[in-house]
């Protein structure tokens, strides 16, 4: 980008400015909308501020500290963002075309339907400032960025610049990756069902145990591309056994409904469930046989699966909110990036005040949400919580000692 001197901001400037933001987004008096456009912000502190709505075109941010920002819908377009830490940063719809990110930290940030594309922006003069400016195609780049566990479903990422950066586990769901730049990154365990990749440069790319369901990887370029254990489409035999399987289902649902006096429990060891998609969405399952199925990404919603047994499932990016899982068997379950919100895996009641636990050892819950869950006395030995988010999650009788816990969000207790 062209040389222009950006008018530098002092920390205790910018934080009136913050203040005077935050009262804007709240509708109180004296609030005034951020307006900082070719700023120099560089190694400033916003972390953890409210900054939806705000309009920090063309500045610098360069080594700026951005933790846990709120910058939903912000204008950072063509913003220097080299460096920055944005770690856990909220960026719904934020206009970032034509950033540099280069070795920024995006893990664990949401930047559902984010723009990275390519734009024109407006330079200042060097003397003249902005009564004489000069447009200029800037690109996106983020060479080098740290993006693992971000959520980056339906970003705009088109052209995007992305060599060697990191996108282990995020969520990619409908991303438009067309002609991105991924040469050499690393994209082990991302979802990228429905993205578009066609042009893209994924040359010595890692897609390891990537989800790669209605991707057309053969329209990018693959050279020394790493795609070993990634999951396609369900194959045509899966396809035609879905009817059967769902019959199965009813059946299963009949069974908890009637106290066992019609139908069976339902039995789908090692099937693959997907083609079913979001049809097994409230029915009652107990004691379900799932182990070792594939429900990678499905929409299981208020299903009932007390004291079912899913041991090696694969329920990567699946969605469980509110559903009941009292006493469920998931040891070395996959179940990163599920949504597990409002769940009930407390301990299921027997009879004779005898109960059975939950049980995940050496499950794989990361970048989980798990907010306002009952986790209470689940078997958790072993379990891969890494990047998980459990705000007001109940984890009364809970041993973590050998849980791996890193950068876990809201966890206020481990009993």
């Amino acid at each position: 980008m062209t040389d222009f001197v950006r008018r530098r901001l002092s920390q205790g400037d910018l934080d009136l400015f913050i203040v005077a933001h935050q009262r804007f987004v709240e509708g109180r008096a004296g609030g005034r909308r951020l307006s900082l456009k070719f700023v120099d912000l560089t190694g400033l502190n916003l972390s953890g501020r409210m900054l939806d709505d705000a309009d920090l075109s063309g500045s610098s941010l360069e080594n700026a500290s951005l933790v846990g920002t709120s910058l939903e819908r912000a204008l950072l377009f063509g913003c220097d963002l080299r460096g920055a830490d944005m770690s856990g940063a909220r960026m719904k719809r934020a206009d970032i075309r034509g950033v540099s990110l280069r070795g920024a930290n995006l893990s664990q940030a949401d930047l559902t339907q984010a723009d990275f594309r390519e734009g024109v922006i407006a330079i200042p003069h060097a003397t003249k400032g902005l009564s004489a400016v000069k447009n200029e195609m800037v690109k996106g780049v983020a060479d080098g960025a740290v993006f693992s566990g971000a959520t980056l479903d339906g970003s705009r990422m088109d052209g995007l610049s992305a060599f060697k950066a990191d996108f282990t586990d995020c969520s990619m769901r409908g991303a438009r990756l067309t002609g991105a730049n991924l040469k050499d990154a690393d994209l082990t365990g991302a979802m990228l069902d429905g993205a578009e990749v066609a042009g893209a440069n994924l040359a010595g790319a890692r897609l390891v145990g990537a989800v790669l369901t209605r991707v057309a990887v053969n329209s990018a370029k693959l050279d020394k591309t790493d795609m070993a254990g990634a999951l396609r489409d369900p194959d045509p035999t899966a396809v035609a056994k879905a009817e059967g399987l769902y019959q199965r289902a009813l059946d299963g649902n009949a069974w908890a409904e009637s106290g066992g006096i019609l139908g069976d429990p339902a039995v789908f060891d090692n099937e693959d469930l997907r083609p079913l998609g979001d049809r097994l969405k409230g029915l009652r399952l107990t004691a379900l046989s799932a182990k070792g199925a594939c429900l990678v990404g499905m929409d299981l919603r208020g299903v009932a699966l007390q004291g079912a047994c899913l041991d090696g499932a694969d329920l990567r990016g699946a969605d469980l909110r509110g559903a009941d899982l009292r006493g469920v068997r998931m040891s070395r379950a996959n179940l990163s990036n599920a949504d597990l919100r409002q769940a009930d895996l407390g301990p299921l009641p027997l009879g004779g005040g005898r109960s059975m636990s939950a049980t995940l050892a050496s499950s794989r819950l990361r970048y989980a949400r798990l907010d306002n869950a009952n986790l209470a006395q689940v078997k958790f030995p072993g379990a891969d919580l890494s990047g998980a988010e459990m705000h007001h999650a109940n984890l009364d009788g809970v041993d973590l000692d050998t849980t791996r816990l890193d950068r876990v969000v809201g966890l206020t207790q481990a009993a």
